[in-house]
């Protein structure tokens, strides 16, 4: 499941991603992160059955935190299956089935945005968050 996570540095670097990895033991893969010296927003992937765990840890330690659930929207009346989000993607979240229509696979994706950049039919928009 991917978590967005967003924090506040003013109260200190304390470094609360590590901090509930030690405490929980849940191994969390940071796929995006954006820091700067005020604030900060990480984009997590963590397993599924510990998501509670590890979403109320974070809250606890001052974190924002949202759920992200299908990511990539694709408007199939609007693609032409032309494959120019394949070619952009940094993570395989694209592919064509055998009949060459444009699958998605949206667990692979990080927020980066340019697949929704790239398309010349506009078919391709970020969906809401859970």
């Amino acid at each position: 499941m991917k978590l967005i996570v967003t924090f506040s540095r003013k109260a200190g670097k304390k470094p609360i991603i590590a901090q509930v990895v030690r405490e929980t033991g849940v191994l969390i893969n940071v796929e995006r992160a954006q820091i700067d010296s005020s604030e900060g927003e990480a984009l997590i992937d963590i397993p599924d059955e510990t998501c509670s765990v590890v979403k109320e840890r974070l809250s606890e330690l001052g974190a924002s935190v949202r759920v992200l659930e299908d990511v990539i929207s694709l408007d199939e009346n609007r693609c032409v299956d032309c494959g120019a989000c394949i070619s952009i993607c940094p993570q395989e979240v694209f592919s064509f089935d055998e009949n060459w229509k444009l699958v998605v696979n949206g667990e692979r994706c990080v927020l980066c945005g340019r697949c929704i950049e790239i398309c010349p039919q506009r078919a391709l928009s970020q969906k809401g968050e859970g």
